[in-house]
């Protein structure tokens, strides 16, 4: 905990650095939080020098759990100093809902911001991306969480049994990866028309599938400019996808990629979904979606163009809007509402239930018919043409189920609390989805600073409940685990 919060404190740094060059009149709040957090970092580290340092998993559940909790907690301290976010529960939303790269924001006027909180705002979607990558790849499969050992074979480095070396040299090659695709799109939005500063906060947004945006309309602010639109689309794309096949592409090794079951799907169900969209916007849609958010260019590319935008930033859960989708048609609302279940591919930065689990079930469930006519055989689930061990396939069957369960306890507080159904079950499924955008009152055009304060509450556990793979936090609730053996 000690060493996360120094780590959070050198980004604050960072963020005031870019506050004194754009000299925004905020750099010595900035400052204080960064100084503040280092302080309670190093405090915590030397009264905790002494202690073994055996993570077993026990603490590597508490680990990442409050790891999360301990970031967004000190995350804060930059909203709170500068005054840019005034309260400590619309402070911790924006913050939980940045660390979790949900894209959730409370904020009315995102441009009136100081720049070195809107680049903080932009980091904690970013620290969380690289958090979530080392996660997946490396910390869940040890710790057996929701099927995530499939393909820890498949990284370059760790396996299961293995806490280091391998890991941390796997870590480091993904951050590698992480990194060189930021800083890609970053110099291609600056070719394609964007100042450097929004086009450096949006590859961060991008890659981590955040959302936040430095402008009020979001991506929709470049409607005029497809290029711009384009080049997020193919991002969102590569941070959807598993970064492991990223670094096999990067090897040579394209044929793995191409074989490999999960990204097949995943690239099937993004061309299947936009070609659904785009014929229902060019055919149904208003060719003006909204005063706000008008569709430009000619129609057949503009149709086709923000069909493809929406549904990636859904899938991917980045959350990003260059449209009013839930404006569109009854059925495409309906549609994207369902999207917000699929999720990107397992070792992505996406949240959501993931496509990999998706089609383990869908495979499980068509084997059922064969094993109902056939009682006596064997039959396996098999992915990649490797056989899947029976109780990763009841994990992740336990994760769906459990997931499905949370999103109706989550629609159902968020009634309580006032909110119409659409809300509510829009609230529950963005939250733990990580997807950002909603629908009825939370829907693209608006946020979330309407939700009662124990609603940003809720919707802030949720969104750390699906970020952190449901089990992980969960399982602290459960009176055994802290039982000693």
């Amino acid at each position: 905990m000690g060493l996360l919060l120094l780590c959070n404190g050198g980004f604050m740094m960072v963020a005031a650095l870019v506050s004194k060059i754009y000299e925004d009149g905020v750099t010595t709040q900035i400052l204080l939080a960064s100084i503040v957090s280092m302080m309670v970092g190093l405090v915590s580290m030397f009264f905790t020098r002494d202690h073994k340092k055996e993570v077993k998993p026990k603490e590597g559940y508490m680990i990442v759990t409050f790891g999360w909790l301990v970031m967004s907690l000190s995350g804060v301290l930059p909203y709170l100093f500068t005054g840019a976010i005034p309260g400590f529960t619309n402070a911790f939303f924006e913050t939980i809902s940045g660390y979790t790269t949900t894209g959730a924001s409370i904020l009315d006027n995102i441009e009136v911001l100081p720049k070195g909180i809107l680049f903080w705002r932009s980091l904690t979607h970013w620290i969380g991306g690289m958090g979530i990558i080392v996660l997946a790849i490396a910390i869940l499969p040890l710790l057996g969480i929701g099927g995530m050992q499939l393909f820890a074979a498949e990284a370059p480095g760790p396996s299961a049994d293995k806490l280091h070396p391998r890991i941390t040299d796997t870590a480091k090659r993904l951050w590698y990866i992480y990194v060189g695709y930021t800083a890609a799109q970053t110099l291609l939005l600056k070719l394609a028309g964007m100042n450097f500063f929004d086009a450096l906060n949006h590859a961060m947004a991008t890659l981590s599938t955040g959302g936040f945006s430095t402008k009020n309309a979001s991506l929709a602010f470049w409607n005029d400019q497809p290029l711009i639109q384009y080049i997020v689309i193919l991002f969102m794309f590569l941070a959807g996808s598993n970064f492991v096949l990223s670094y096999f592409a990067f090897k040579g090794k394209v044929q793995r990629v191409l074989k490999d079951e999960e990204f097949k799907f995943y690239v099937g169900f993004i061309v299947a979904f936009s070609l659904i969209a785009t014929a229902i916007v060019f055919f149904q849609a208003s060719p003006e979606i909204s005063d706000r958010f008008p569709m430009v260019a000619g129609a057949g590319e503009s149709a086709f163009r923000h069909a493809l935008f929406q549904v990636l930033a859904v899938v991917t859960t980045t959350g990003f809007v260059t449209a009013d989708f839930t404006s569109w048609t009854p059925f495409l609302t309906i549609f994207f509402f369902g999207l917000m279940f699929l999720g990107g591919s397992a070792g992505s930065t996406a949240g959501g239930i993931k496509v990999m689990r998706h089609l383990l079930i869908i495979k499980n469930g068509l084997l059922e018919f064969k094993r109902t006519l056939h009682t006596n055989a064997i039959i396996p689930v098999r992915y990649n043409n490797k056989t899947v061990p029976e109780h990763i396939v009841y994990n992740i069957i336990g994760f769906f189920v459990l997931y499905m369960l949370l999103f109706i306890i989550g629609a159902l507080v968020l009634g309580l609390l006032g909110l119409d159904f659409m809300s509510a079950i829009g609230g529950a499924a963005t939250s733990l989805g990580n997807v950002g955008p909603g629908l009825g009152s939370l829907n693209p055009l608006s946020n979330f600073n309407e939700l009662p304060a124990v609603g940003k509450w809720w919707c802030g556990f949720l969104m750390i409940l699906g970020r952190l793979e449901l089990f992980t936090v969960l399982i602290l609730f459960t009176p055994y685990f802290w039982k000693k053996i």
